[in-house]
């Protein structure tokens, strides 16, 4: 029996089509109008900031005040369903480093970025699509998933080795 789930048509390659020079989205990217979000009015009279949670407190030693942020966190997690966070140790020039990266990796040549393509199996890898159903709406982008975390996901076959940098 075989049990590894193949894609059920083709992949194409949205970056590929993007490149193609096509003067319209094709269909299979469309969401109906029934299934697109549906964005109500903001009086622009309302305060509406996004949450801002500051992450030092959560290595406070005071246990109130871990309780708190972790409070924040949920809070922002239920009403928004994200935030965004100050004081979160990552040092910025290793965001950006992360963020070239990656950009160096969607500019190679697609031969290159096929080698890590993913499968419905596990979605890691280079990818176009989520899901298996056949004739599914795609969406318009191409993406690349990595498990990191638990250790026993992590798959190093589909850790890019080039850029050179890019496993670091």
């Amino acid at each position: 029996m075989n049990c590894v789930q193949e894609w059920p048509e083709p992949i194409v390659r949205v970056q590929s089509l993007a490149d193609s020079g096509l003067n319209h989205i094709p269909d299979r990217y469309v969401k109906p109008m029934t299934e697109r979000p549906v964005v109500e009015p903001i009086d622009v009279t309302d305060d509406v900031d996004i949450p801002l949670i500051d992450l030092a407190g959560l290595f406070s030693s005071d246990p109130d005040t871990v309780r708190v942020t972790k409070n924040q966190v949920s809070e922002a997690c239920q009403v928004w369903g994200f935030f965004q966070v100050v004081n979160h140790g990552v040092e910025p020039e290793l965001m950006d480093q992360a963020q070239q990266t990656w950009r160096d990796f969607f500019h190679l040549p697609m031969e290159n970025k096929q080698k890590y393509g993913n499968s419905p199996r596990t979605y890691e890898g280079y990818g176009s699509r989520l899901g298996v159903e056949k004739g599914a709406i795609l969406d318009w982008s191409d993406y690349y998933f990595l498990h990191y975390l638990p250790p026993a996901l992590k798959d190093y076959s589909k850790w890019p080795d080039q850029p050179p940098h890019h496993r670091y």
